[in-house]
C-alpha cells in the first residue's frame, strides 16, 4: 500500500457521523497497525491534510480539504448547472432535493438543498450508499451497458430492503425500464422509509455524469405530486442534455403513469 492510497482510506473514514478519527479508530476501520497509523495521521497533519481538535489525540479534516472541496464543485460546470435546476425544483415543491455522482459501486452527494417541509429527508453530503439500491445509482448505472453493470457486481450483492433489486437480473430489469421512462424511482431501500425520484445527465465532453433527484418521506407525496416532480426533473435534465449534447440521455415517456409499479 503506498503512501497515497493508506491516506485516501484515512480520508474515506469522515462522514457526516464521523467528523473525527483517532489511531484507535484506523486500527478499527481499516485493520492498520497502531504504530503506522499513528505515524500516517502525523505525516497528514504535518501535511496540511488534517488537524487535531483542539489538544486532543483526535484528526479532522482539515481547511485545506475544504477549500479544495469547494474548487472541485466550482471548476465542474455540469455539477453547477445540475444544481441550479434541483434548487430551483426543491424551492418550488418544498422537498429535499440534491445531486449525486457514481463512483464504482456507491453514490455519494456533492450538494444538497434541505426541503422546507415540517417532515423532511436530510441528505448527508460525501455519505456513500449502493448504486443498485438507490435510484441516483440506478438512473446512472441505467447510463452503462448491461454487460459493463454485470462486471461492477462479480459477485452479486445483498439486497439492503424488500423493495430493493434482488440480484443482478432484478437491477438489469429495472434499468431497462428506467431507459423507457426517463427516470428512476426508489422506495424504502438503501435509506429506509425513504422514496426518492432521480434522473441522470452527462457531460461528453468531460465525462462527467451526475444525477439530479428529489425524496422524501415515503407516505407524504401525492400520485399527482410526484408526476410533477418526475416532469421537472425530466425538462431541467433535458435543457442541460440539450447545452451538453448528452447523446445518452434518456428522455422521458410521455406516458408516465402518475402511480408507481
Amino acid at each position: 500500500m503506498t503512501i497515497l492510497s493508506a491516506a485516501a482510506d484515512v480520508l474515506r473514514c469522515f462522514s457526516s457521523t464521523r467528523h473525527d478519527v483517532t489511531v484507535t479508530d484506523l486500527v478499527t476501520l481499516l485493520g492498520m497497525p497502531k504504530s503506522n497509523a499513528s505515524r500516517l495521521l502525523r505525516s497528514m497533519r504535518d501535511e496540511g491534510f488534517l488537524e487535531t481538535v483542539g489538544d486532543s489525540k483526535r484528526y479532522r479534516p482539515s481547511l485545506l480539504l475544504n477549500q479544495v472541496g469547494q474548487l472541485y464543485r466550482f471548476a465542474a460546470s455540469l455539477i453547477d448547472r445540475a444544481d441550479a435546476v434541483v434548487g430551483a425544483i426543491s424551492d418550488r415543491i418544498g422537498h429535499t432535493g440534491y445531486i449525486s455522482v457514481r463512483r464504482g459501486v456507491d453514490i455519494v452527494a456533492v450538494t444538497a438543498h434541505p426541503g422546507r417541509h415540517a417532515l423532511r429527508v436530510v441528505t448527508s453530503i460525501g455519505d456513500r450508499i449502493p448504486a443498485f439500491a438507490s435510484s441516483t445509482g440506478r438512473a446512472l448505472l441505467a447510463r452503462l451497458p448491461d454487460e459493463e453493470v454485470r462486471g461492477l457486481y462479480p459477485a452479486g450483492f445483498t439486497a439492503p430492503s424488500e423493495t430493493a433489486p434482488r440480484d443482478i437480473d432484478d437491477l438489469l430489469a429495472r434499468l431497462a425500464r428506467i431507459r423507457s421512462e426517463g427516470f428512476a424511482e426508489s422506495h424504502d431501500e438503501a435509506v429506509r422509509g425513504v422514496r426518492a425520484l432521480s434522473v441522470a445527465v452527462g457531460d461528453p465532453a468531460t465525462g462527467d455524469e451526475v444525477a439530479l433527484c428529489l425524496s422524501f418521506p415515503a407516505a407524504t407525496v401525492e400520485p399527482s405530486e410526484r408526476l410533477a416532480i418526475v416532469r421537472l426533473l425530466g425538462q431541467g435534465a433535458a435543457e442541460i442534455a440539450a447545452l451538453t449534447q448528452d447523446k445518452r440521455f434518456f428522455p422521458l415517456n410521455p406516458s408516465i403513469p402518475e402511480t408507481a409499479p
